[in-house]
């Protein structure tokens, strides 16, 4: 509980310190990873620029794509799981595309019996920062179905526990 939350809270100044020390169009790569570490993943942008993604899943409730141009330098550096995003999610795009966009889940779970699999991502909505957790819903191929958006389970303020 506690201890989890300060670690929480100590992740999260320490991105807000990082964001702070770098300017798009100025910090270069170096910068980024000094900053931030090895990315998650590096994806290819528009063929010249890297996107590299810099994940706070599972105890997190942000993902981070920071953009390298062609010249080395950051172009962009967003916080990508927002709503505006979660509306990009449609069905039948392919599961690497929703990673693309949103980054690595928390969580990915497996319903056998109805042949789907939840890729779920924690994010705070509204001004009361209330987690919660958004789902692209997969067939067997790997393609969204659905979304669905609901309170996190896991969350104490929201009232339930799944323990």
């Amino acid at each position: 509980g506690i201890v989890s939350l300060f670690a929480f809270l100590g992740l999260f100044g320490c991105d807000a310190q990082r964001i702070e020390q770098l300017e798009e169009g100025i910090s270069t790569e170096a910068d980024v990873r000094t900053r931030f570490g090895e990315p998650e993943k590096i994806w290819e942008g528009d063929g010249q620029t890297r996107i590299f993604e810099y994940n706070r899943q599972p105890n997190g409730n942000t993902n981070y794509m920071i953009s390298i141009g062609p010249d080395g330098k950051m172009s962009a550096l967003r916080q990508v799981l927002t709503p505006q995003n979660f509306a990009k999610v449609q069905p039948g795009m392919m599961v690497e595309d929703v990673r693309k966009l949103l980054g690595k889940p928390a969580k990915v779970v497996p319903y056998e019996l109805k042949k789907e699999t939840y890729y779920n991502w924690r994010y705070l909505a509204d001004q009361n920062n209330t987690s919660m957790i958004f789902s692209a819903v997969m067939d067997g191929n790997l393609k969204v179905i659905r979304t669905e958006t609901g309170l996190d389970p896991e969350d104490p303020k929201n009232g339930m526990t799944n323990r």
